[in-house]
């Protein structure tokens, strides 16, 4: 069987088959440890990039959350938070396809509220996008925790990917592109209520 198809004789060797930049997989968000979290964003020194809808979960269970991102952004490293706009036309259809109604835009606007603080602190960047999100993205210098959607799921019950940079063009890299697509396209969140 080797001689005919030897992915498949390799794909038995565990491991072996995997992508070299993929570190660890999670059946779900939830069951991702917060260590996980900490290190990516407490170990980064050049730059941090967050492009989520809401993303409360981090403030919910890291209370000194904002604390990290500010000594971050003071030891030199850029921080960019990428935040979905509560009311844009894509946030609302990602409600309706959760079944969740409402509570995805309402989740952006908690989000806003927890990371208003920062508005305005050196070296760190809060931005508004309407783009469809099709992964969550927490890039921290090298390394990348990818939370993948599922349509019709709410994003704490989908896969989460942790992978880590080994060279040009592989999976890291195609992630980043898409961070910096909607960075692009997002505008500065202001501290405005109204």
């Amino acid at each position: 069987m080797a001689y005919l198809w030897p992915a498949v004789e390799r794909g038995r060797l565990g491991r072996a088959s995997l992508h070299p930049e993929l570190v660890a997989i999670y059946a779900t968000r939830a069951e991702a440890p917060l260590e996980m979290w900490r290190a990516l964003l407490e170990q980064a020194t050049r730059e941090i990039g967050l492009l989520v809808y809401a993303a409360v979960h981090l403030h919910e269970v890291w209370p000194d959350f904002n604390d990290v991102l500010r000594d971050r952004a003071a030891a030199g490293c850029r921080v960019r938070i990428m935040l979905g706009d509560p009311d844009s036309a894509t946030v609302a259809a990602r409600g309706k396809d959760e079944r969740y109604g409402h509570g995805i835009e309402t989740r952006c606007r908690v989000a806003l509220m927890h990371y208003m603080p920062l508005i305005g602190t050196p070296g760190i960047e809060v931005h508004q996008h309407g783009t469809t999100l099709y992964n969550s993205i927490y890039h921290g210098d090298d390394q990348m925790i990818v939370n993948t959607h599922r349509f019709g799921i709410n994003a704490y019950g989908a896969p989460v990917l942790r992978i880590r940079r080994r060279g040009e063009g592989g999976l890291f890299d195609g992630y980043l592109e898409s961070l910096e697509t909607v960075w692009n396209l997002s505008c500065p969140a202001t501290t405005d209520t109204e």
